[in-house]
């Protein structure tokens, strides 16, 4: 399945700024279940300085800098992509979920993975125990790992607003709502504190409007998954917002431990007095849309 993806950042301030140093995550980043045929990043105003890197996990990051007067900044990235249909065994023939912790146990490069991060801390208590009924003695890595994926679903509310990037994973436990990223940290600290290596991954998700209803420019929206380690496999992705393992509709930009790692845009601002934040993204099928004219 093939897809254009635009991603609108807008800052507008009150006041002028005189100076702005910014790091985007918005580029998407290959894989062997995704090809990016194209990426490109624009800022307006021209930046002074802009460059391109990859980071620790092996992410796209953009630095800049617009050292001219403004009172707006709009990032903008497009990009292209083909997802793959990921080819994955029958659930109950994946390794015991024991033996995926005992093999990271082998594997120092995985630790950083099960270790506690800012976001997603290794649960304890009510937490762990919670995860833990979806572990029962050699039950099979992903049939363990998707139940858990099925009962965050059903016991947790989509809640826009409900939450802020800071909200504690435990109060989040507790108030059982949240949004996807979220539900993304949730699994995370749960699976770690069941032993096992699991990351925070930033993407899109192809959505469709209401029947009967036009499909609206710029209703799409940033989306968050986990994924989880298992030898033999590599990494398989879940997602606990839609209860149901990504295939050929989710389109992966970055991961890392949690979000703080794959923060889509930030930086500081010299002025600017208050500002307000625009976003607007755009997930088109190229058979829905062959002609379109991103670029």
């Amino acid at each position: 399945m093939k897809f254009k993806v635009r991603h609108l950042t807008r800052y507008s301030y009150d006041a002028a700024v005189s100076d702005c140093q910014n790091t985007a995550v918005l580029l998407p980043r290959a894989s062997r279940w995704q090809q990016v045929q194209r990426a490109a990043l624009s800022v307006s105003p021209e930046p002074n300085w802009l460059q391109e890197r990859t980071d620790w996990f092996g992410n796209r990051v953009v630095d800049f800098s617009v050292e001219t007067l403004h009172d707006a900044l709009e990032v903008i990235a497009d990009s292209a992509v083909e997802l793959i249909v990921p080819s994955l065994p029958l659930w109950d023939e994946t390794p015991p979920w024991e033996s995926v912790a005992v093999y990271v146990d082998a594997h120092e490069q995985l630790d950083i993975y099960r270790l506690p991060s800012a976001l997603a801390p290794v649960a304890v208590g009510d937490m762990r125990e919670y995860a833990a009924r979806s572990f029962a003695r050699e039950r099979s890595i992903i049939s363990a790992v998707m139940d858990l994926t099925s009962r965050l679903f059903h016991d947790f509310s989509y809640v826009p607003g409900s939450t802020e990037v800071s909200t504690p994973v435990h109060q989040v436990f507790a108030s059982r709502m949240g949004v996807c990223q979220d539900f993304a940290h949730l699994a995370l600290s749960m699976l770690r504190g069941m032993g096992l290596p699991v990351r925070y991954v930033s993407g899109y998700l192809e959505t469709q409007p209401p029947q009967g209803q036009p499909r609206l420019i710029g209703a799409d929206a940033s989306h968050a998954w986990f994924s989880v380690f298992v030898q033999g496999l590599g990494w398989v992705d879940f997602d606990p917002t839609n209860n149901q393992m990504p295939s050929d509709r989710h389109i992966t930009v970055a991961w890392g431990r949690d979000y703080a790692d794959v923060v889509p845009v930030k930086g500081f601002t010299a002025g600017g007095g208050n500002q307000r934040l625009h976003v607007a993204v755009d997930v088109v099928a190229h058979d829905d849309n062959p002609q379109h004219s991103w670029f």
